[in-house]
């Protein structure tokens, strides 16, 4: 990133000549000096954020307004103005969350245009990066953000952080009802109506929508256990790692005694086989000569039995460090085995203990849920008087609440109240200043109060609620751009799509842009050559 940066500084550095050719406040990403300083080049005009900024779980873009909104889990901590997908290229209306993150990223689509501080919202194309603002929505699909903003972002969001693109500017509302849902206690157990097989969520009041009686826990609280056990299995590793490595320094010592033992007894046995063969040899040289060979043999006899003695005392003394040596190896193998295993099983505990998503589509009449991105349950629901609208509403659980029992939520609907009708179309910008309005609270109790899921779901979704777990209910079904690796998109049918249905997936499209791209030099806001294409 810093290598970046520096580019980007010398970028910056344009002369004013340069400049004049896309206008001062285009440059700077919005229509005047005050609207770039909300961007968040410095004070973050417009957030009023008076707090440490915590990590990003929404941004709302508003069409209209033409500005991207960013909120923490305490509420709005940063605001910019934007450039969306201009006509016949318009940028789609929906939720999205972010795929893909990449501080320098280059267009597969449109002469490898360069998009700084990219994340990806569609596996197509479409995106958050930096770019041109000159005040109207005038990009191929991408919401534009200035530099300074898309960079900031950049620093406070993650992966899985949900965009969702409305027409009129929304703000979320604190919510709260008994279909939400509830986190599974972390022990054991949790009294249930005995014999329900199916609830409408709006009707299970916190005693109802607690789990079964059981064995049943929490991902979270399975998550810890494992985390726990895979602490103690690397504990367990290290201590017998240490106790094997002081062991093979003894070992070592106690193999060196053995082989001097063992040298000195060879020796002694060298000089016994000797003498034999001397005293044998001697008994028709005289009766002095076999004496003195008798003599030298007993002398050999003794040395060798005193040498075997010590081979004995010194193998019954060391070799036992040796075998510990040995037998500490094998266990701090086996050890590091249990230690993998137990940390893979913590991984994948963590992974299930992720924040889930879930979706609701009156048009599939159907429940889906993903977690880390990839799909985990799928299921039929009831919803009371089907060919009526539901509307469109995201609900967020932000934190644990009543020390852990319950969570706080929050929720955006993707249009305002019919008592806050949209502003009446007018010249281009005239709702740029128009505030967001609230989400629309009667609307998301109805929809919720309409939608009946079967207790195995409600159940299987609290073993894994937590902060960060959100509900979407729509009219819509999936978008097509739901699939691998994403989690759910989903697009307004009524609003225009041109951004998004010019974008088809084309195998080796990447690979063939994959051509020389010239050096950041000179101006990554001009027009010197195709890599310079500064927008989408």
């Amino acid at each position: 990133m810093a290598c970046y940066r520096s580019r980007v500084r010398v970028g910056l550095k344009l002369s004013a000549s340069t400049l004049s050719g896309i206008g001062l406040a285009a440059f700077l990403g919005g229509a005047t000096p005050d609207a770039f300083a909300k961007s968040g080049r410095s004070g973050e005009k417009g957030a009023a954020v008076s707090r440490p900024a915590t990590a990003a779980v929404m941004a709302i873009v508003s069409l209209n307004q033409q500005r991207v909104t960013v909120y923490d889990n305490e509420g709005q901590i940063l605001q910019s103005p934007v450039s969306t997908g201009q006509t016949t290229y318009e940028t789609p209306a929906g939720i999205f969350s972010v795929l893909e993150r990449k501080v320098e990223h280059y267009s597969n689509l449109y002469d490898d245009a360069s998009m700084p501080f990219m994340q990806r919202l569609t596996w197509s194309g479409i995106a958050l990066h930096a770019g041109v603002l000159p005040g109207y929505p005038a990009s191929h699909g991408c919401i534009r953000m200035p530099i300074a903003f898309a960079e900031r972002l950049f620093e406070h969001t993650k992966l899985g952080m949900r965009v969702i693109i409305v027409r009129d500017d929304i703000s979320p509302s604190a919510f709260t009802h008994p279909a939400l849902f509830k986190p599974l206690p972390d022990d054991a157990g949790g009294a249930a109506a005995a014999g329900l097989q199916g609830a409408s969520i709006a009707e299970l009041s916190p005693a109802v929508h607690a789990p079964p009686a059981g064995p049943r826990r929490s991902a979270r609280a399975i998550a810890a256990a494992k985390a726990e056990a895979a602490a103690e299995a690397a504990t367990k590793a290290d201590q017998v790692r240490a106790a094997a490595r002081s062991a093979t320094i003894e070992a070592a010592r106690a193999t060196k005694a053995i082989r001097r033992a063992e040298g000195a007894h060879a020796r002694a046995e060298q000089q016994l086989r000797r003498a034999d063969q001397l005293a044998a040899g001697a008994d028709g040289a005289g009766e002095a000569a076999a004496e003195r060979a008798q003599q030298a043999k007993t002398a050999a006899q003794a040395a060798f039995d005193e040498a075997q003695a010590q081979l004995q005392r010194v193998k019954a003394e060391m070799q036992p460090k040796v075998d510990l040596a040995l037998q500490l190896r094998q266990q701090t193998k086996e050890a590091h085995e249990a230690s993998a295993a137990a940390q893979d099983e913590a991984k994948e505990a963590a992974r299930k203990a992720s924040p889930v998503s879930v979706f609701i589509s009156r048009a599939t009449q159907r429940l889906y849920v993903r977690q880390s991105r990839e799909q985990v349950l799928e299921t039929a629901v009831a919803i009371a008087d089907p060919n009526r609208p539901l509307g469109t509403y995201v609900f967020s659980a932000l934190a644990y609440t009543d020390g852990k029992a319950d969570l706080r939520w929050s929720v955006v609907s993707m249009y305002p109240s019919v008592n806050e009708p949209r502003p009446a179309a007018g010249k281009r910008g005239d709702h740029r200043h128009t505030p967001a309005a609230p989400a629309d609270l009667a609307g998301a109790r109805q929809a919720l109060d309409r939608i009946t899921i079967p207790k195995e779901a409600l159940d299987r979704i609290s073993e894994m609620a937590g902060p960060g777990t959100s509900l979407m209910v729509s009219d819509e079904p999936l978008s097509r751009e739901t699939g691998q690796a994403t989690d759910f998109i989903v697009v307004m049918s009524n609003e225009p799509q041109g951004g998004l249905k010019i974008r088809r997936r084309s195998p080796g499209l990447e690979a063939r842009n994959r051509y020389q791209r010239p050096a950041y030099g000179g101006s990554p806001f001009g027009w010197s050559g195709p890599g310079f294409l500064w927008w989408r």
